[in-house]
C-alpha cells in the first residue's frame, strides 16, 4: 500500500543498514523521458502507488469525500497497467460492498486525510519543510493550502517521479509550495541526495512515510527511523504507517488481501516484509519524540466514515504513528 517502491526485492536485503547506502549516488534531477519500466508504477510495489491513486480518485468523487485529490485520476488513465481500474465508485458493479474499492479504498482515503491533517498542523506551527518519504503519487505539494515559503520534499526512484512530472506537466499543474524531486532509492545515500537538494537539518520539518515501511525490512525501517531522528531538530515531526500482525499469512485469505489477488493481481503478502518488526514508536520515544499510536479505526470513528473493524480483517494489526521532536 505503498507510495513507492525499490529496485530490489525487498525482502531479501542486507541485514546490515550500512549495505543500504551507495556513496555514489547523489543526482538531484528528475529526467521526464527517462523509462518508467521497471524503476516506473508498473510492476510490484511500484504498481501499488497506482492502487493508492485510484482509492483516492473514488474518495475525490464520493459526496462525504474524506479527502480531495484531482489529479489522482489521471495517473491511473495515464498507466497501461491499469487503465481499466475504477476511477468513480458508481463504475464497481457491487459498489461499496466491494471489498478492494469499497471498503479497502475507503482506507485509503482516509489515511490520506489524516495525514493531510497532520501536515498541515505541523506547517502551522511554523515548519516550512516537509520531506515525503517514498513519495510516489502523492500531490500534496499541488494539492493543499500550504505557505509559499514551504518547500516539499518528494523522494523517490527517478522512474516514479518521472511518471509522475509528465502526467502533471500534461495538466499544466503549478505547485502551491516550492516542490523539488529528489530521485534517489531509498536503499542508497538517499540523504545525501536529500541535502545536496537543499533540505537543512538545522531547520524543523515534517516527515510522512506513507505505506512505506511494512514494504522495508526491520534493519532498513530502523535505519530510516535513526536518520530522520539525526536529521531533524527540535519542532520536527514525523508520521508513519505500522503493521503490528505477528504472522501475515494469518490473514491471506482476508476479503481485501483476496480481492486485491483476485482483482487487479497485486499480492500484497508477497511484497510486504515477513520478518520481525521494530519497535519503532518506542525507538523514537527512547530518543526524546512524544509518540501516539492509533488504529485508524479510531480516526473512522472520529470522522463518522471510513472501515471498521470486521472478522478476519487485514486492517487490524495496521497502526498510525505520530511523533514530535520537542523544542529544546
Amino acid at each position: 500500500m505503498s507510495e513507492t517502491s525499490t529496485t530490489e526485492d525487498p525482502r531479501h536485503p542486507s541485514s546490515d543498514p550500512s549495505d543500504f547506502l551507495d556513496p555514489t549516488v547523489g543526482d538531484t534531477t528528475t529526467t521526464a523521458t527517462r523509462p518508467t519500466g521497471a524503476e516506473g508504477v508498473d510492476a510490484g510495489v511500484g504498481l501499488t502507488a497506482l492502487l493508492v491513486a485510484a482509492a483516492r480518485a473514488i474518495e475525490t468523487h464520493r459526496p462525504d469525500s474524506l479527502a480531495q485529490d484531482v489529479y489522482a485520476e489521471h495517473f491511473v488513465r495515464a498507466a497501461p497497467a491499469c487503465a481499466d481500474w475504477p476511477v468513480r465508485i458508481q463504475q464497481v458493479p457491487d459498489g461499496d460492498d466491494n471489498p478492494l474499492w469499497g471498503r479497502f479504498a475507503r482506507y485509503f482515503g482516509l489515511r490520506t486525510g489524516v495525514l493531510d491533517d497532520f501536515l498541515q498542523r505541523s506547517v502551522g506551527t511554523g515548519v516550512r519543510q516537509v520531506v515525503l518519504l517514498g513519495a510516489g503519487l502523492d500531490t500534496r505539494a499541488f494539492r493543499l493550502d500550504l505557505p509559499s515559503d514551504c518547500v516539499v520534499f518528494e523522494v523517490d526512484r527517478a522512474g516514479v517521479l518521472a511518471f509522475k512530472q509528465q502526467v502533471l506537466a500534461g495538466l499544466s499543474a503549478a505547485p502551491r509550495a516550492k516542490r523539488v524531486q529528489v530521485p534517489v532509492d531509498l536503499r542508497d545515500d538517499w540523504v545525501t541526495s536529500l541535502t545536496s537538494a537543499g533540505f537543512d537539518p538545522a531547520a524543523p520539518s515534517v516527515w510522512l512515510a506513507e505505506g512505506l515501511l511494512f514494504y522495508l525490512p526491520g534493519p532498513a525501517e530502523t535505519y530510516l527511523i535513526d536518520t530522520v531522528d539525526r536529521l531533524t531538530t527540535g519542532g520536527s515531526a514525523l508520521a508513519f504507517e505500522a503493521k503490528l500482525e505477528k504472522d501475515l499469512l494469518a490473514y491471506r485469505d482476508s476479503a481485501i488481501y483476496a480481492a486485491t489477488r483476485e482483482q487487479i493481481g497485486i499480492d500484497l503478502l508477497d511484497l510486504f516484509d515477513r520478518g520481525p518488526r521494530p519497535d519503532s514508536a518506542g525507538d523514537l520515544a527512547a530518543k526524546g519524540w512524544s509518540t501516539s499510536m492509533h488504529t485508524p479505526f479510531k480516526f473512522t470513528r472520529l470522522r463518522g466514515r471510513g472501515p471498521l473493524p470486521e472478522p478476519n480483517d487485514a486492517l487490524e494489526g495496521n497502526r498510525w504513528v505520530f511523533a514530535h521532536k520537542p523544542r529544546p
